[in-house]
């Protein structure tokens, strides 16, 4: 089987193909064959050696993929040899076979594309994680996604309206905010020529964000949590500026608001009955339309490199995703 993989840390060019031995299911394991991976911002830290997921070397980047079942291992059921399914795997991915827990799989629904459904387990599921169980977020409330136009901003404006919250896109350019109108947010905000606290401020007719979902960090942090409502929530997702910001504490004692660490690997883990039930409801969006899982671009794998470029340079709006040879 082909495999592109990660022999020494650093930028996405220092990955190689190679053809490596296929592996075997064992008890309760089952190998897939991925026709589509979707790659993820992280996955350009766990090659550079700077995530906290730190896999021995070598290994595959790629969390999430779509393709068919090829074998079962040992007591596995409810799977069958060449049924669609996707599944989350952390990293490994980017492969032409790779063995799973039977359990981080999902069927594929039949309306639902290999495209769009490799990349719903972390984008969605975490922004799903994010607004449900974290930020308890509710209908009629104020949302502000900082980096709306990107994979996992996408999804949250997305999963914000889906359950019925009013959603301020939040992005760089005029562009990425005419993207974002068109998957459901109803205001904009550019923080490259706006100040974001003031801008944040006059969307909520002076009251304050009731929710932010940062999965940026850097500068912008801090000017939304100037910009919160009382009680509101300020959703700690992610840090693709490359900073990660030092929040002034007494911010939080002035505006009653709480900051809320968002780490939905260990949420799959520690409660996987929920995590469950949560893919159920975001396969069962995607399938009715509800969500668009929308896919930027498809490149085949030997062009891991530029596809992984394209996310550290913040050029992508919504998934990429890579065509794996069978």
């Amino acid at each position: 089987m082909i495999a592109a993989l990660c022999e020494s840390f650093g930028p996405p060019e220092n990955l190689v193909l190679r053809d490596v031995p296929d592996p075997v299911p064992g008890a309760g394991e089952v190998l897939v064959a991925p026709t589509r991976v979707a790659l993820n911002f992280f996955d350009t830290l766990i090659i550079a050696d700077k995530y906290q997921l730190k896999p021995a070397l070598p290994f595959s980047p790629g969390g999430e993929f779509c393709g068919r079942v090829v074998a079962l291992g040992a007591g596995v059921s409810g799977f069958s040899p060449g049924q669609r399914v996707a599944g989350y795997c952390s990293y490994g991915a980017a492969r032409s076979r790779l063995v799973v827990p039977a359990e981080s799989l999902t069927p594929v629904p039949d309306g639902l594309d290999d495209d769009q459904a490799a990349g719903l387990f972390i984008t969605y599921g975490t922004t799903l994680y994010a607004l449900k169980q974290r930020a308890h977020l509710r209908e009629g409330e104020t949302l502000a996604v900082l980096g709306a136009s990107g994979g996992v901003g996408l999804a949250a404006v997305e999963i914000g309206r889906a359950m019925g919250a009013q959603v301020i896109a939040c992005a760089s350019s005029p562009e990425k905010l005419e993207f974002a109108r068109g998957f459901g947010a109803q205001q904009g905000i550019d923080y490259a020529a706006q100040d974001l606290k003031e801008a944040l401020k006059r969307a909520t007719d002076g009251r304050g964000v009731d929710c932010v979902y940062d999965a940026i960090g850097g500068d912008f942090s801090e000017k939304a949590v100037r910009a919160m409502a009382w009680n509101g929530r300020f959703l700690v997702v992610g840090f693709a500026a490359g900073e990660i910001p030092k929040i002034p504490l007494n911010l939080t004692l002035l505006k009653g608001c709480s900051l809320i660490g968002v780490f939905w690997g260990e949420f799959v883990k520690r409660e996987p009955a929920a995590h469950r039930e949560n893919m159920a409801q975001i396969f069962d969006w995607a399938a009715n339309k509800t969500i668009s899982a929308h896919v930027h671009a498809v490149l085949p794998l030997e062009r891991i490199a530029e596809a992984l470029n394209m996310l550290k340079e913040r050029k992508a709006q919504g998934k990429i995703v890579l065509a794996v040879p069978q």
